[in-house]
């Protein structure tokens, strides 16, 4: 007897965002491991890449990306600087692993930091908030995870304020305005 088997776009996008989860660098993020890495533990965070974050212009406004144009997201679950997503969550929303730089000729209203996760690997912030792409993004410019409440909270890109170049950072706390995100800018 022959099975057959449908897959759907619902369920080829969840083909796509597992097969994503395999590898270190889902939906883009530069999450290479140091050069020399042998996998051993260690007390000390692993050394980081450089990430560079570009402003680009997408379906939901002028938002943050990586440098393949992968869009960056908060997660308003976290906790101040501190990442809450792992296991599941994390293979859904990969943390950007490294340290950050604009990409040459753009500014931002706001500053890079660094957070230190479970596992070590220092995860990259923006004005204290860790910074993720997201696996149903399989292109760049897309902006599918804006708004999805998932891993209990809430996934927001980094909008740009007025389109002038520059990016203002998100606020700890949801707005109730119109703003792309639910941050309030």
């Amino acid at each position: 007897m022959r099975i057959g088997w449908l897959a759907g776009p619902a369920t080829a996008a969840a083909i796509v965002m597992l097969a994503a989860c395999g590898s270190s660098g889902g939906g883009g993020t530069n999450t290479s491991a140091p050069a020399g890495g042998s996998g051993s533990s260690s007390s000390a965070p692993a050394a980081s890449s450089s990430v560079i974050v570009k402003i680009k212009k997408t379906g939901a406004g002028t938002v943050l990306t990586n440098a393949a144009g992968f869009t960056l997201y908060t997660f308003q679950a976290d906790k101040g600087s501190t990442s809450v997503c792992y296991g599941a969550c994390a293979q859904f929303w990969p943390p950007v692993i490294g340290t950050a730089q604009m990409a040459a000729g753009q500014k931002i209203n706001g500053h890079f930091g660094t957070t230190t996760r479970k596992d070590g690997k220092v995860q990259v912030t923006f004005n204290g908030h860790p910074l993720y792409t997201y696996a149903g993004d399989t292109q760049p410019g897309q902006t599918s995870g804006n708004g999805i409440n998932q891993d209990g909270g809430i996934w927001n890109v980094i909008a740009a304020a007025g389109g002038a170049g520059t990016v203002s950072a998100p606020s700890s706390s949801p707005s109730s305005g119109s703003s792309v995100g639910g941050y309030g800018y």
